[in-house]
């Protein structure tokens, strides 16, 4: 069974970093996709990040291009979010996501998705 666990949300001001990764488990598939989504209370989820294990490729929301960061330590796990400069806005609870999948040449909907995360709460004050 696939579970993915993020962690290193919290309480950050605005212009401040955090961390998130997420760790997998019971991957049966080498070529897989990680997805990083967020939903703020009363609005929709928005994708945030992707990265393909297929050659590392990685892709951004526009509201979140030039500040935040994918990558991996090493093949399948973890997979880290570094964000930076972080905003009042970027408040949200945020979800690792994933699939199997080849190369990218953008990140995929949420719906394509097969395993998630239980979430991790990040809220920038400002």
């Amino acid at each position: 069974e696939v579970q993915l666990v993020e962690s290193g949300g919290g309480l950050v001001q605005a212009g401040g970093s955090l961390r998130l990764s997420c760790a997998a488990s019971g991957f049966t598939f080498d070529d897989y996709v990680i997805g990083w989504f967020r939903q703020a209370p009363g609005k929709e989820r928005e994708g945030v990040s992707c990265f393909s294990s297929s050659g590392g490729s990685t892709y951004y929301a526009d509201s979140v291009k030039g500040r935040f960061t994918v990558s991996s330590d090493n093949a399948k796990n973890p997979v880290h979010l570094q964000m930076n400069s972080l905003k009042p806005e970027d408040t949200a609870v945020y979800y690792c996501a994933a699939f199997a999948a080849g190369a990218l040449s953008s990140c995929p909907a949420g719906g394509y998705y097969d395993y998630w995360g239980q979430g991790t709460q990040v809220t920038v004050s400002s």
